[in-house]
């Protein structure tokens, strides 16, 4: 049934999840903090696992699983781990009617077991690299949450790697991190701006934590993927060790890298209008839905016929709405809602002058094209969509992005229109957490293209030497 969506410009968090309910992505469920993820909404995280399980594995990664209960004794072997996540983490005390002997943690991560097994698995620099990618569900036990962006329960793919060297560490970590901008970029056509986090904001038990930021429509930011080197944090804590090729045994180099159901919140906020999502035809799991526009049933059989030439080819997926039931209008809204990049029209005038016409999503632009060689047309049309929607994006981020001079002018971009506030800053978590305290706002990220500049931190006055990114953010 068709929903109707409040304006972005009138209350853009309930337009947010008004989106949601029209295209039917998710519900909530009767567990508070979770949600339950409707087909269309798998579908589409269907689509972008299948996309990245691909990326995955072509540079060598397998898959594998792990258990979802992870000893309690596990997180507290690395500190800094366990003071991270202890506030989000779930526990079990009981199990078969009794009280366990150790209790266990429903993950918020895996590292801590996924290095337990390491420990069993690596002996020797021959059993190296090590790289394995798990997708499963994770649990942090959040107060305040929204549909995809922040569940107690989610879904989420983790990285996690074991290497000979620190170097080797290094150059996994930047790979991983540059698989997500790509994908990001060429797949959800979202321009990222992939950077390095603050120590404040690091994973808890990294050596150094990357990311790829991206802007909403409301101009703040979302943190899209992220990628850490773990240097030998986890191994020493697990004590997995290996021999190397002169004899020496030493301690092993980790990553870790993950995304999760988070990035459909971060499509449906970049794409997204006021009639409903929008969805690049690379991740579309309907990329053309044929509706035909017909009162007696032989006037189906032209539509239908296309329909089954277009299947045929296997050049993009195609549907074909032929209900009875519902009017072609009620039809247009329903596809709109659900952000299918191309439309077909088709009717007996249609056909008489051997045309069809389609509608694109993104502008709502309608095309007149002959039926001759509409399997090309249609494609290289998904084509201009998929980068129009990046170079819209792109345009709109680079429009909502400022460099600023004082901490004045900070506090008036975050406090009015929002966006991206580049500013010097000299480093120290004080300045850091009183901006945070003051505005609202965080260090998303030092660009990794970030060019050196001289200049003074915006709190403090000391001398800076680049400048980082300033945004409030989900």
């Amino acid at each position: 049934m068709a929903t109707k969506i409040t304006k972005r410009d009138e209350d853009y968090s309930r337009w947010y999840t008004d989106i949601i309910a029209a295209a039917q992505l998710a519900d909530y469920s009767p567990v508070k903090g979770c949600m339950v993820i409707r087909p269309n909404g798998y579908a589409l995280w269907e689509r972008i696992q299948r996309v990245l399980d691909d990326m995955f594995k072509e540079t060598g990664h397998e898959n594998a699983y792990f258990p979802l209960f992870i000893p309690e004794s596990f997180l507290k072997k690395e500190a800094e781990h366990v003071e991270g996540f202890a506030p989000e983490c779930a526990v079990v005390t009981h199990g078969g009617g009794k009280k366990l002997e150790e209790p266990l943690v429903v993950r918020p991560t895996s590292e801590t077991i996924i290095w337990a097994m390491f420990k069993k698995w690596i002996m020797s620099y021959r059993d190296l690299p090590l790289l394995i990618n798990q997708w499963c569900n994770v649990v942090r036990w959040e107060m305040r949450t929204r549909l995809f962006l922040r569940t107690s329960e989610f879904l989420w793919q983790e990285g996690h790697t074991a290497h000979a060297t620190g170097e080797e560490a290094q150059e996994e970590t930047m790979k991983m991190l540059d698989v997500y901008r790509k994908f990001a970029e060429e797949y959800m056509a979202i321009p990222v701006i992939p950077g390095v986090k603050t120590e404040k904001e690091k994973f808890a038990g990294a050596d150094t934590t990357y990311c790829i930021e991206a802007m909403m429509q409301d101009k703040r930011a979302l943190q899209a993927g992220t990628s850490h080197n773990l240097g030998q944090n986890f191994a020493k804590a697990f004590e997995v060790t290996f021999q190397d090729q002169d004899g020496q045994t030493n301690f092993v180099w980790a990553t870790s890298w993950g995304v999760s159901t988070r990035l459909i919140g971060a499509l449906i906020m970049t794409h997204s209008d006021d009639k409903g999502i929008v969805i690049p035809p690379k991740l579309a799991p309907i990329q053309l839905v044929i509706v035909p526009i017909f009162k007696e049933k032989e006037e189906l059989e032209k539509p239908l016929s296309l329909y089954r030439e277009l299947k045929e080819k296997n050049l993009f997926t195609v549907k074909l709405d032929d209900r009875p039931e519902y009017s072609p209008g009620w039809k247009f809204h329903e596809w709109e809602q659900r952000g299918i990049p191309i439309r077909m029209e088709i009717g007996p005038k249609d056909i008489a002058k051997n045309q069809v016409v389609l509608v694109r999503r993104d502008t709502g632009e309608k095309l007149f094209c002959p039926m001759d060689n509409l399997a090309e047309t249609v494609q290289k049309l998904l084509e201009d969509i998929q980068e129009s929607l990046f170079e819209r994006a792109k345009q709109f981020r680079n429009e909502n992005s400022f460099p600023v001079q004082s901490y004045d002018e900070l506090k008036e971009i975050t406090a009015g229109k929002g966006g991206f506030a580049y500013a010097h800053w000299c480093g120290s978590i004080e300045c850091e957490e009183l901006v945070q305290q003051e505005t609202k706002a965080t260090i998303r990220c030092i660009p990794l293209d970030a060019k050196s500049e001289e200049g003074t931190c915006i709190i403090c006055q000391k001398k800076s030497d680049k400048r980082v990114i300033f945004a409030k953010a989900y």
